[in-house]
């Protein structure tokens, strides 16, 4: 009998994680037995691969860059890599803009659901923090990102999910260093990662093996712990003009794929699709990192050379899902609140929302501070800033998911386009947990 996929595997988790949830709501007791007895499982799961993130990182990168031979190959990568994202982001952001403006979603809310939504979610402590979070980001200096980029302590940024854009400088740092002293001495350093890097891989492996029954228990959580069902219905418009938009950007990112790699779509989302499904389930481009890059360069055929350094920037500076969300939410509330956000102010979100991307953490819930950075930038008033969130906060957890997908697909595309244009798309080379079982029985 044919072996059922792993995509097909983790779809059938997620729908049962999802019916099973809903089945809860309806017994009582049935939220607190999930909270107790399933939650734990999806939560492990999350915090395993989160635990191999930074190691995946740190041994994969410096491979790749020690594996160039010559670092002028590495400015090319670097370079095509930043100009590709910002690229994609903007693109995400204009068609953000362009929906939310021509179905106007914000109109048709009323002001009795605009006071119960205010009622119910502006003093939240997730608007609160949110808020709070945004102020500190907006008082830092014009450079202050750059600043953030460079560690002090390395073990620190090595301890912190949040720090990836540090372990990468690092890393970068490191693996130069590596080059520069000649192959020789590099040797038994090189040695050491090549050897870690296939020992994270096979974590990797097995960490997927419980997949299915972790999203199961994710989604179910997800479903017992959604808020009003009524207020959720009362911004269906508004979701539905978020999630229009972020499948527009799947469609653009397969346009891209055919005719700039040559490689069939529907082929590349069925290979990356294990990536995507545990990104909705995490809302998290950290957490999916060690399983992006495995599709990446198992399934896909992306070299290590590019993949290592690509997939990691992409987590952490290519938001296309979330920036696309910022030009809709910003709108959307703007329409809702009657502020007026002419053309200028919206060409402003533009430049904002790009800019907001670089360094966010790439974590659950880092998009609505984004938001309040954006409101801010085209002079929203402050007094209504908790309004606005409060707007939005009853479906931002699940519009996360979905954008969460997009954020991961985007990084794949790239590290496509990337290695396509430097020649190191290849053939899959696809590597299953028990390769080498028969070796150690």
């Amino acid at each position: 009998m044919r072996k059922l996929e792993l995509h097909w595997k983790i779809l059938i988790g997620m729908v049962l994680g999802i019916v099973f949830g809903f089945a809860m709501t309806q017994i009582s007791g049935g939220k607190d037995f999930v909270s107790d007895w399933i939650q734990p499982l999806g939560t492990i799961f999350v915090k395993l691969l989160k635990l191999i993130a930074i190691p995946l990182i740190l041994a994969s990168l410096i491979k790749g860059i020690s594996d160039l031979k010559d670092i002028s190959k590495f400015k090319n990568i670097g370079l095509r890599t930043i100009g590709i994202y910002m690229g994609t982001t903007v693109v995400a952001i204009v068609l953000g803009l362009l929906l939310v403006n021509i179905l106007q979603p914000g109109d048709g809310i009323s002001t009795e659901t605009i006071d119960r939504l205010t009622n119910t979610y502006a003093s939240d402590s997730g608007v609160t923090s949110k808020l709070e979070e945004a102020t500190r980001q907006k008082s830092a200096g014009p450079l202050k990102f750059l600043e953030d980029m460079v560690p002090d302590n390395a073990i620190a940024a090595m301890s912190n999910n949040r720090l990836m854009l540090q372990v990468i400088f690092f890393t970068i740092f490191m693996g130069i260093s590596l080059l520069l002293i000649g192959e020789k001495r590099a040797k038994p350093l090189k040695d050491f990662f090549d050897s870690l890097n296939d020992v994270v891989l096979k974590m990797v492996d097995l960490i997927m093996l419980v997949a299915p029954y972790a999203v199961f228990a994710l989604l179910a959580n997800v479903v017992v712990s959604s808020g009003d069902p009524e207020l959720l219905v009362a911004l269906l418009k508004y979701a539905g003009v978020v999630v229009l938009g972020l499948f527009l950007m799947i469609v653009f990112y397969t346009i891209l794929v055919k005719l700039l790699t040559g490689k069939n779509p529907f082929w590349f989302l069925k290979e990356i699709s294990p990536a995507q499904l545990l990104a909705f389930s995490t809302s998290s481009s950290a957490a999916t990192l060690p399983v992006t890059m495995e599709r990446v360069e198992e399934h896909i055929g992306v070299d290590k050379e590019v993949s290592s350094f690509v997939l990691p920037v992409g987590a952490t500076i290519n938001m296309d899902g979330t920036s696309l969300y910022q030009g809709v939410a910003a709108v959307f509330i703007a329409q809702a609140l009657a502020f007026d956000l002419p053309l200028s102010g919206q060409l402003t979100i533009i430049l904002t929302a790009l800019l907001a991307s670089i360094g966010t953490a790439a974590v659950p819930g880092a998009g609505m501070v984004m938001l309040v950075i954006v409101l801010e930038s085209v002079g929203f008033p402050a007094d209504k800033l908790a309004i606005g969130l409060a707007l939005i906060f009853a479906v931002d957890r699940p519009l996360d998911m979905f954008r969460t997908v997009v954020n991961i697909t985007g990084d794949a595309t790239v590290s496509m386009l990337v290695a396509k244009s430097v020649g190191k798309l290849g053939k899959p080379r696809v590597k299953e947990w028990d390769d080498h079982l028969d070796e150690v029985k």
